[in-house]
């Protein structure tokens, strides 16, 4: 009969395992974005629809108040298309920004009584968020085909725009969920800045309405250089591929997931107390 794996907790040594820990508990992984993914869609009267039906609100009301009214300029695309593209990545991150922001505090019982990476729980509430973006994905795929919009070779690189937004995500999360925990008012300001963000991220609107002499500062926010990469991937005859802001997008990004792991880490070992 196989033993099972002891684990062993010496102080001043965690960290030495501590990424090996993170394929060990790869079943409890597995476990919990399964289990999140069940009580978001399972208990609701329309399921997964739902995944459906907000990115289409937004996009029509968004298209009646900037296309409609505003009369913002679409660089020559579809109004609708413009903001479903800007959507997609939108509503991952600020789903997934929503999910870290309680996601350690709903996990408290079994922080409190087991042992396992703890980084695993906001990470696991990324991965739920990937149901949504994968249904965005397949909503922009029908909207190509249905406009009978020609599909261009720039499509091969919307996965690496798709990569970059999961970074971005996952290293927002990871602060996110440490710092609700430290400071529990912390989740207002999360509520608070992703209403802000989505006014002030190319979402509703791209780049080319923001005066050139702005747009690097523009770009520091680094959902717009994912945003506009996108657009340029799917609409490449109309988007001009925004390298500088893409880049600073990868820069920012980087920094923000590896000092997210790093702050994490920092407080992981009073998570318990702080819960």
């Amino acid at each position: 009969m196989t033993q099972p794996d002891e684990v062993i907790i010496e102080s001043g040594k965690s960290g030495l395992h501590y990424w090996r820990d993170l394929w060990r508990y790869r079943e409890l992984f597995y476990f919990l974005a399964w289990r999140d993914i069940l009580i978001r869609y399972k208990q609701t009267t329309i399921g997964i629809t739902w995944a459906i039906i907000r990115p289409l609100l937004s996009i029509l009301v968004f298209t009646l108040i900037f296309g409609k009214l505003a009369r913002l300029s679409s660089s020559g695309i579809p109004y609708s298309a413009l903001v479903l593209v800007g959507m997609i990545p939108w509503q991952f991150f600020a789903g997934s920004l929503n999910e870290a922001s309680l996601s350690l505090a709903n996990k408290e019982n079994i922080i409190s009584k087991i042992y396992f990476p703890r980084i695993i729980v906001p990470i696991s509430g990324v991965v739920v968020n990937l149901v949504e973006l994968g249904v965005g994905l397949v909503m922009l795929l029908g909207f190509l085909l249905w406009q009978r919009t020609g599909i261009e070779a720039t499509l091969a690189f919307l996965p690496l725009f798709l990569v970059l937004a999961f970074l971005l995500t996952l290293g927002c999360s990871i602060w996110i969920a440490a710092l609700c925990v430290q400071f529990k008012d912390f989740r207002q300001v999360v509520s608070f800045a992703l209403q802000l963000g989505l006014y002030i991220s190319p979402i509703a609107y791209g780049t080319a309405v923001i005066p050139e002499d702005w747009r690097a500062y523009y770009f520091l926010n680094p959902i717009s250089g994912i945003v506009e990469g996108m657009r340029w991937a799917v609409f490449p005859d109309h988007i001009s591929l925004p390298l500088g802001g893409v880049i600073t997008s990868l820069g920012i990004t980087l920094c923000l997931l590896l000092s997210g792991i790093a702050y994490f880490r920092k407080i992981e070992k009073r998570l318990a107390e702080l819960l």
